[in-house]
Order: structure tokens, then sequence, then C-alpha cells
């Protein structure tokens, strides 16, 4: 069914990335208060919109790569099963109705979020193609993700948390990139031109790097004078260890199991990681909240 089809190529699977918006919200200890949650919940609807859009646009313009791509071959675009032309449609509208949704709710986040639209639009257009942006632009999303949760209910945004927040996004970046250089092996260039200009060993000297630094960096940010006056607790601190072990458990799957290529699956289908993730915002909830 055609329906179904547009559907799966707007990769709902990957829309798991938009609950970065409610960074913020948890942060800012306002995750109770309905009036807030409602509009980062519409927020949420929205990106996810506006995503599914942005990739129906990423896959026309990677439709030969893909189509010589062992997995990203059997996409809905790769395989025929939808017309480049009807996804350039629907690509139209809804990144239309979701900008003009975007101003509909605040001036800053339509400014953010059509920001967030230009440099997906960039990116597919150009800034793949340029080593080491093309990570940056990659990691950017989630970043601006955060700070559009943040000014959807106008709180403050944190320095540490999106700090925190581009590390972390730099790390699943270059461990996809990783990912797809390894698995394709010899034909990666033909699949993403950038790759030749990659290595594993270059990938994991970066990929080390930004672990460490988001360790120290979250490590940091728990037992700030500013955190701690903020939340009125220096138990924030605690939590690191979800977050080690998290990043722990990411590289031996990226190292030993060659996964990496597809964050938004790995979290869910690896038991050891999903437990963790629950139980760091388990921790975090209840060091925040009660």
């Amino acid at each position: 069914m055609l329906l179904v089809k547009i559907i799966e190529a707007m990769r709902p699977a990957q829309w798991t990335k938009n609950f970065f918006l409610f960074a913020a919200l948890v942060f800012a200890r306002k995750f109770f208060d309905w009036p807030s949650f409602l509009k980062v919940a519409e927020a949420f609807l929205l990106y996810c919109l506006l995503t599914g859009s942005l990739y129906l646009f990423n896959d026309f313009m990677d439709l030969k790569e893909d189509r010589v791509h062992p997995v990203k071959s059997r996409r809905p675009l790769a395989s025929g099963a939808v017309s480049p032309g009807l996804a350039l449609i629907i690509f139209s509208v809804g990144s239309l109705v979701s900008l003009l949704w975007a101003l509909a709710l605040n001036w800053p986040f339509f400014l953010i979020t059509a920001v967030y639209f230009l440099l997906q639009v960039a990116y597919s257009l150009k800034f793949k193609h340029i080593v080491i942006l093309d990570i940056f632009v990659l990691a950017s999303g989630f970043v601006i993700r955060v700070a559009a949760g943040g000014l959807v209910i106008n709180v403050p945004l944190s320095s540490w948390l999106l700090i925190c927040t581009s590390l972390l996004a730099l790390f699943i970046g270059m461990s996809k990139r990783r990912h797809e250089l390894v698995i394709l092996e010899d034909k990666a260039p033909n699949h993403r031109p950038i790759l030749k200009e990659y290595s594993p060993y270059l990938l994991d000297q970066m990929i080390s790097v930004v672990t460490a630094s988001t360790v120290i960096a979250y490590c940091l940010y728990t037992i700030s004078p500013e955190t701690v006056e903020k939340f009125g607790t220096r138990n924030l601190i605690y939590s690191s260890i979800f977050v080690l072990y998290g990043i722990f458990r990411y590289l031996y799957l990226v190292h030993q199991k060659g996964s990496g290529g597809n964050p938004e699956e790995l979290v869910i289908k690896d038991k050891p990681l999903l437990i963790d993730i629950i139980l760091w915002a388990f921790s975090i909830f209840l060091i925040l909240y009660f």
C-alpha cells in the first residue's frame, strides 16, 4: 500500500530523536506542568512531520548511492516503491506546514526551527560532502532540538545542557560514520563519497576525544555551583555512573559488534543500553523532582 510506503520513507523509527525536545522541560523542572508539557508535545509532533519530510528530501538526493547500499537499497525511494516526484511533493507540503505551525507557536521557536530546516537542506545539498563539517551538521540537529524544546516554553537554555548534548551528538555521529566505513569497506565511497576522507583510525581518535569530553562535561555540569544552586542538590553527580556505562556500552557495540549505523534502533534493541537509559532517566526524575 502506497500510504504505508510513504510513512516508511519518512522513517518513523528515527523520530525518537525528537524526544530531545523534552530535555529542557525536564531540566527546567516543568515536566509535570501540564501547559508546558502539552506545548513541548506539540513541538514534538511538529518535528516528527518536519524531520519525516526532510528524510524524503535526503533520500531523493541520495537515490543513486542508496541503490548500491546493502541495506538502504530496500528503502521505499531506492526500491522504487515511492516515486521521486511524489517524495518531493510531500517534502514541500510537509515542510511548509511544519514551518507555519512553528510560527504559530512563537517567534523564537520558529526561527530556530527554520535554522534547523535550512541546515538539513544544506546538508543534503552540500555539507555532507565536506569532511568533519558533515558530522558537525548532523550533531547540530540534536542541539537544535534541545534548544527548540526550551524556546517553545520560554525557559532559559542551560549552556551546560547544550555542551553535553553537542558532545554526545558528535559521538553518535562519528560512530555512525565509522560503522558505514567498516561495513561497506571498499564500496564506502560509492555509497557516501565523503567516506573516502575518513579512516577507522581517524574516527577512533575523534571518538576518543568526544567520549572523554562528554563524561567530563557531564560530571562538571552536575557539580557546578550554578547547577547545585538551581536544583538545590549535589546528588545529580550520582547519575553520571549511568552516563559512563552507556558510553562504554555503546563503544562496545560499535567496536565489538559492528553496530552504530542506526543509533535509534540500537537503543531499542540492545537491552543493557535501553535499561541503562531508563535508569538514568529515573535517577534524574528522582533527584530533580522528589
